[in-house]
């Protein structure tokens, strides 16, 4: 899967979905810190890439139509997080790419769940 992870991931997260065949970019990587959610999706979309993300915005699907993207993962943590939340996150969103494909679909990742938007 082409994937582009959020500048509030940091490294670690982008290895570990490497070590498990995906295809990461970072918005980092490419010099895209601080730039507007619209901005962002829309390369996203262009690069055919996900976004994995913990910014809730993009998890409004007023704002981002999900069946417009080749998918949206927004990764929540609890409020007292500490670095292995993250990676436990990042195993559930692995697993769940393994049984089912993210394009054109919202994902909301936490710890051994992920709830998917059902447009109505």
């Amino acid at each position: 899967m082409r994937l582009k992870l959020d500048e509030n991931l940091g490294k670690i997260p982008a290895d570990v979905l490497r070590e498990a065949g995906h295809d990461v970019a970072t918005v980092p990587q490419q010099r895209l810190s601080g730039i507007e959610d619209s901005k962002l999706i829309k390369i996203c979309s262009n690069e055919s890439r996900c976004l994995v993300t913990l910014d809730i915005e993009f998890g409004n699907p007023i704002l981002f139509k999900p069946a417009d993207y080749h998918g949206i993962v927004v990764l929540r943590l609890p409020r007292r997080r500490g670095p292995q939340d993250l990676l436990d996150a990042i195993s559930t969103f692995i697993a769940g790419l393994a049984r089912e494909n993210v394009v054109g679909k919202l994902w909301i990742v936490q710890k051994g769940r992920i709830r998917e938007y059902q447009e109505e």
